[in-house]
């Protein structure tokens, strides 16, 4: 029901992205979790008429909690960290299919940092030879893949870039009541880009860190903006306006990241032969397209649907892709990159 639903995300909000947590609210919700999967996926077969035993396998991503890489959390003796809660054996136990789970613990444990994990199915998926793409995924945080077009998964380059949704659907829930996010970009339209706000917003130092890299809730979110119209004197801007900032940082940095993987390609200067292929919650926020478009307007901005995929299913469609590929497939070989580790991913839990 509805209620439960809204019961169930209060639930996750209490230990999500915090330092400090109810232990115990933690180690029930990981079960929990894994249960209220299972129950979706059995509801789902059965409304779609799909008997459990035709599936093969179930890849379950979880619920991440916390992530906290060393450019992150900064102390010693500790290493990169991920958490991600719901148990695979309790999806696996009720719905008799082989799930693979937690994926992000091997790609730091072979020396990354447990995300992006885009790349992966980026490569497997949507790369052509002869076609330079870029895929662009505007999630809570913004990533991006560059895909060189001569299959030479060496060459292929993701990270994350900043800020997607996350800060702007944080700041709508907080201060406009029965909204969850600005649909296209409305509310933001509505004000005015403040740019001493903006400038002390990326006065933040994962903006200075090299590429590649990845981040979080954990650092953006409202403290992060509180802490920017602070610095700035900028508490007096109307909602308003503070959209329209926190709208332009993420056109900036992805317009930044964009032109960081097309720098030294060849390409003319106009990147007229360049397409950037988007997915994610972000691709509804027409303001944000509008800016991306204007600052590039000879690369050509699209979804993945063009290639096959719904831009709001594609991170589901990589998980997919990478349960398959620790099942029969084979690691792909990026070279000697720490970040990007040639490993295959997730861990086999059995029904039985």
């Amino acid at each position: 029901s509805s209620v439960s639903m809204a019961r169930f995300k209060t639930e996750v909000k209490a230990i999500f992205s915090k330092q400090m947590v109810d232990l115990q609210l933690v180690t029930l919700m990981n079960e929990k979790i894994g249960l209220l999967h299972a129950d979706m996926i059995l509801n789902s077969l059965s409304g779609w008429g799909i008997d459990p035993s035709k599936i093969d396998v179930i890849a379950s991503h979880g619920q991440t909690i916390f992530h906290a890489p060393t450019s992150q959390h900064q102390i010693a003796g500790f290493p990169n960290a991920t958490l991600q809660i719901g148990d695979g054996d309790h999806i696996a136990v009720k719905t008799g299919i082989v799930t693979i789970s937690d994926f992000r613990q091997k790609h730091i444990a072979a020396g990354g940092e447990g995300a992006p994990l885009a790349v992966y199915g980026d490569y497997l998926y949507f790369s052509k030879e002869g076609e330079i793409r870029i895929m662009l995924n505007i999630g809570g945080i913004a990533n991006i893949t560059y895909l060189p077009g001569d299959a030479d998964a060496s060459r292929i380059f993701s990270t994350d870039i900043g800020p997607g949704n996350t800060i702007m659907d944080q700041y709508i829930q907080a201060h406009f009541e029965g909204i969850h996010y600005d649909k296209d970009g409305i509310i933001a339209a509505a004000g005015q880009v403040n740019q001493a706000l903006l400038n002390a917003l990326l006065d933040q130092e994962f903006f200075g860190l090299p590429f590649p890299k990845t981040t979080g809730p954990e650092v953006f979110n409202l403290q992060f903006l509180s802490s920017a119209q602070l610095r700035s004197d900028t508490n007096h801007l109307s909602a308003e306006d503070v959209m329209a900032t926190l709208n332009r940082l993420t056109a900036q940095v992805i317009l930044e990241a964009i032109k960081s993987c097309i720098n030294g390609i060849e390409v003319d200067d106009s990147y007229s032969k360049l397409t950037v292929y988007c997915s994610g919650g972000g691709i509804h926020n027409k303001l944000l397209f509008q800016q991306l478009q204007a600052a590039l307007p000879t690369v050509r901005f699209t979804t993945t649907e063009e290639l096959g995929i719904l831009p709001d299913a594609k991170e589901a469609v990589l998980f997919a892709l990478l349960a398959n590929e620790t099942l029969v497939g084979d690691p792909i070989d990026f070279g000697a990159r720490s970040a990007l580790p040639s490993v295959t991913m997730g861990k086999i839990c059995l029904p039985f």
